[in-house]
């Protein structure tokens, strides 16, 4: 049972330019995302990281490549933790879109959103959830239970992740927050997952440090945990 962090890219280009860029190519960090991408290597300093994984876009390696070098692993790419498909929409003015009648569907019922000659919502939920459960155990197998990996991916497959563990219907996803290089730390079990931070911005890790030898909880502390 790994402990999972999930990296949303640093600010990019496009986050501040109000256009939606899915997966358009070419979209890098800007120099705030570059030096995000930077304080996460002295962030995550004290915690054992055993793979990194991320999304194929250029923003999401940009984030993991200190990091990476850092600890002198190889990122592995993972297709299915790309950004959502966005087909017809992708690199319009988000001003524009606000005016779509899809908007509303995204916002209000995002489980039945599909986008013009792209993909729906649902269907990027099930494929993001499949490929990070899919990670985990090989994670699990060749890392052991305590280890530690990161997947860094993009605010929308991030949320609709999030919104599994938590089993919330992904109708409640819009209602979770993602920031650019925020951390989101997930723990699966065979029972449950365990949702243990939702965009982190700069909180303390020592917690997911894994204690040596000791097997993760499968079970929730009634009465809630003490903190120790």
């Amino acid at each position: 049972m790994p402990t999972l962090i999930l990296v949303r890219h640093g600010r990019s280009t496009s986050n501040t330019s109000g256009v939606l860029a899915g997966r358009t190519a070419g979209v890098e960090l800007d120099d705030k995302g570059r030096g995000q991408a930077e304080q996460l290597v002295e962030r995550l300093a004290p915690v054992p990281i055993a793979a990194i994984v991320t999304s194929p876009l250029t923003r999401c390696a940009q984030t993991v490549e200190p990091l990476a070098k850092a600890r002198g692993l190889d990122p592995s790419v993972e297709p299915d933790l790309t950004e959502v498909d966005y087909g017809e929409w992708t690199g319009r003015e988000l001003k524009d879109l606000a005016k779509e009648d899809l908007w509303r569907v995204v916002q209000a019922h995002p489980s039945a959103a599909v986008f013009p000659g792209g993909e729906g919502l649902a269907q990027m939920q099930c494929r993001a959830v499949a490929a990070i459960r899919r990670w985990d155990r090989r994670i699990a197998e060749e890392h052991g239970p305590n280890a530690v990996w990161v997947a860094c991916s993009h605010g929308d497959p991030i949320k609709s992740v999030v919104a599994d563990a938590m089993a919330t219907h992904l109708d409640n996803f819009q209602r979770i927050v993602v920031d650019n290089c925020s951390l989101s730390v997930i723990t699966y079990t065979p029972t449950r997952p365990f949702v243990a931070r939702v965009n982190d911005v700069g909180g303390d890790v020592a917690a997911l440090i894994p204690k040596k030898d000791e097997k993760p909880a499968e079970e929730a502390v009634v009465g809630g945990s003490t903190g120790a």
